[in-house]
């Protein structure tokens, strides 16, 4: 599997979805907190069926990222040296290597969840960089928009397994907590207090005028549509954006794995080839 090591000496593993003849476009995909990008293979599929070339990290302390870095299990999650402005810097390594294998065509960014924010965070710091971004199952980054608490606070009872949060399918929330790469600790406490912090924040004034989409399902903890909205009238009003997109769906945090899951993707799909044709 190809691989990158970032300014610590932390091997960054990631994966490659190649479409047949030369790709249209760039899409990086940033997973969320406490999972990895296997989780994300039917969004690659569909883009690089689509024509487009997919990369898809581990980020530090997940999926295989994590196991190389802890050698085992029981540590992942943990972010290691630098912390999280250096789980930011290793994402960003990699945009900068699919843009230097891909120099003429669009990179697009795709981020959920703990991803989400990551590309808020690196739309902040590099707008130039990139040609589009889209946000799933993201908030607005302030006290009172983004849900620190107990996710799965609508859901408990003496049947829950604590993860009825992430998705109204059974299946799905089985296949995460069968996963050993997948777990439900939340993030501040995965991370430590000192780096969940860093997740506050808000959208940069003076941003590339760059189109970005925003997707989120109806009943998501983490933000919800209320707070997505609040977001896009940020990037609209602080940050100038022209294009920014919203779309709410019958769903929970993650839209990509509730039944919902089809049109969310077909709904990129049609987003890209409004902006950058086939």
């Amino acid at each position: 599997m190809p691989s990158y090591v970032d300014s610590y000496g932390i091997e960054i593993f990631y994966d490659l979805y190649e479409p047949e003849g030369e790709p249209r476009g760039i899409v990086q995909i940033v997973h969320g907190v406490s999972e990895h990008a296997g989780r994300y293979t039917a969004l690659a599929d569909a883009l690089t069926a689509d024509g487009w070339v997919v990369y898809a990290d581990d980020h530090r302390g997940h999926g295989r990222t994590g196991i190389g870095q802890w050698g085992t299990l029981a540590k992942r999650r943990r972010l290691g040296p630098g912390g999280h402005r250096a789980a930011e810097d290793a994402v960003w390594q990699l945009t900068q290597i699919a843009r230097a294998a891909h120099p003429r065509v669009p990179l697009v960014i795709i981020g959920h969840s703990w991803g989400s924010f990551l590309t808020q965070m690196l739309v902040n710091d590099h707008s130039s960089a990139f040609d589009g971004a889209v946000l799933i199952g993201s908030a607005y980054r302030v006290p009172g928009s983004l849900n620190t608490g107990d996710l799965n606070a609508p859901w408990k009872g003496p049947h829950s397994r604590g993860n009825e949060w992430i998705s109204e399918d059974p299946a799905v929330r089985q296949a995460a907590h069968d996963d050993p790469l997948t777990t439900q600790m939340p993030l501040a406490q995965a991370f430590g207090l000192a780096n969940a912090a860093r997740l506050f924040g808000r959208p940069a004034r003076g941003l590339r005028d760059l189109p970005i989409l925003l997707q989120v399902g109806r009943d998501d903890t983490v933000g919800g549509p209320r707070s997505v909205e609040r977001l896009a009238a940020a990037y609209r009003t602080r940050s100038g954006l022209s294009d920014v997109t919203t779309r709410v769906y019958d769903g929970r945090h993650e839209i990509l794995n509730d039944p919902v899951q089809d049109r969310v993707r077909a709904d990129i799909l049609a987003w890209l080839d409004e902006r950058w044709g086939r």
